[in-house]
C-alpha cells in the first residue's frame, strides 16, 4: 500500500507538468486557433534561464525563477509580435511549420552553449523527504502538486475576475464579435503567446527536480499534447484533468507493467479517447450533462 502511495503521488506530480503544458497548448489554441509545437523547446528554455541565472549569475533561486518566468512571457510576446502574428488567416499547416521551426531555433541557440548541451543540472530545491509516519514521500513531488494547485487558482481567478481574462475568454470564443465589441483582439493574441510560453516555463521549473535539466527535457510536451487533446483543445480544466490521468496512468503502467512499456500508455490513451470521443472527453461530459 505504501508503494502504491508513493507511485500516486509521483504519477499525480508529473501528471501536473503535462496538465500545465497542455494547458499552455489549449490556451494559445482557443485564443488563435494556432496548435504551437515549440512548446517543449520554451519549457527546456525557461528550465535553463532559471539555471544561468542562479548558478551563472548568482542570483537568489526564487529571483532566477521569477526572471526566467517573465522572460519566457516576453519572448512568447515578440514571437508572436514578429514572427506568428503572419500566420494568422493563413491555413493552419503554415502556424504548426512556423512554430516547429522557431522551436527548432530556440533548441539550436541552446545547443551553441556548450556548457548547456554537454552538461545535466539541478535546481537546488525540494531535495529533501517528507516523512509521514512509515510513508516517505519525496518534497519535489509535494511541491509539484501543491504549486499547480495553486497555479489554477491564479489562472482561474484571472479568467473569471479580471478585464484581460475576461476579454481573452471572449477572443476565444468569437474573435470578431469580441472585436466589434471593442475588444483588441491582436493585443489578446499576444497575451495568449505570452502567458502560454510563460506556462511552458513554470512546467520546466517543475520538471526540473524531477527529471534534472538537459536539452531533451522539452520532449515531454510530446505526452503533454496527448492530454490537450483528451480535453478537446478547447478546455482549461480538462488539459489539467487530462494531463493528471496521464501521469497516474503511465506510474501505474510502470508499476505492473514490463519495463518500457509505460512510455506508450499515453498514446495508447489517445487513439482510444479519439475512437470514443472524437471531439475530446470533455465535450462528451458536456454532452451527456
Amino acid at each position: 500500500m505504501l508503494s502504491l502511495i508513493q507511485v500516486l503521488t509521483s504519477g499525480i506530480a508529473i501528471g501536473c507538468v503535462y496538465g500545465l503544458v497542455a494547458l499552455s497548448f489549449v490556451l494559445i489554441y482557443k485564443a488563435t486557433e494556432t496548435v504551437s509545437f515549440m512548446q517543449g523547446e520554451l519549457l527546456m528554455v525557461g528550465a535553463f534561464a532559471a539555471v544561468a541565472l542562479n548558478t551563472g549569475a548568482g542570483w537568489p533561486l526564487w529571483l532566477a525563477a521569477v526572471v526566467a518566468v517573465a522572460g519566457l512571457a516576453l519572448l512568447g510576446a515578440v514571437l508572436e509580435r514578429f514572427a506568428l502574428r503572419r500566420a494568422i488567416g493563413q491555413p493552419h499547416l503554415v502556424a504548426v511549420l512556423l512554430t516547429f521551426g522557431l522551436g527548432m531555433m530556440l533548441r539550436g541557440g541552446v545547443t551553441s552553449v556548450p556548457a548547456a548541451s554537454h552538461d545535466i543540472y539541478r535546481l537546488p530545491f525540494a531535495d529533501s523527504v517528507l516523512q509521514i509516519g512509515a510513508l516517505a514521500l519525496s518534497l519535489s513531488h509535494v511541491l509539484v502538486i501543491v504549486a499547480t494547485v495553486l497555479l489554477a487558482g491564479v489562472l482561474a481567478i484571472f479568467f473569471r475576475y479580471t478585464r484581460a481574462g475576461l476579454a481573452l475568454r471572449a477572443c476565444s470564443e468569437n474573435a470578431r464579435v469580441a472585436a466589434l465589441m471593442g475588444v483588441p483582439v491582436a493585443s489578446m493574441h499576444t497575451l495568449a503567446w505570452a502567458l502560454g510560453a510563460a506556462l511552458a516555463a513554470v512546467a520546466g521549473l517543475l520538471l526540473a527536480p524531477i527529471t534534472f535539466i538537459h536539452l531533451n527535457m522539452g520532449l515531454i510536451a510530446l505526452k503533454a499534447f496527448p492530454a490537450a487533446v483528451l480535453g478537446g483543445l478547447t478546455s482549461l480544466p480538462g488539459a489539467l484533468v487530462g494531463g493528471v490521468f496521464l501521469g497516474v496512468a503511465e506510474s501505474l503502467a510502470g508499476l505492473v507493467l514490463p519495463e518500457g512499456v509505460k512510455d506508450v500508455v499515453p498514446y495508447v490513451l489517445l487513439m482510444l479517447a479519439l475512437l470514443l470521443f472524437p471531439d475530446g472527453m470533455a465535450a462528451g461530459w458536456r454532452r451527456r450533462r
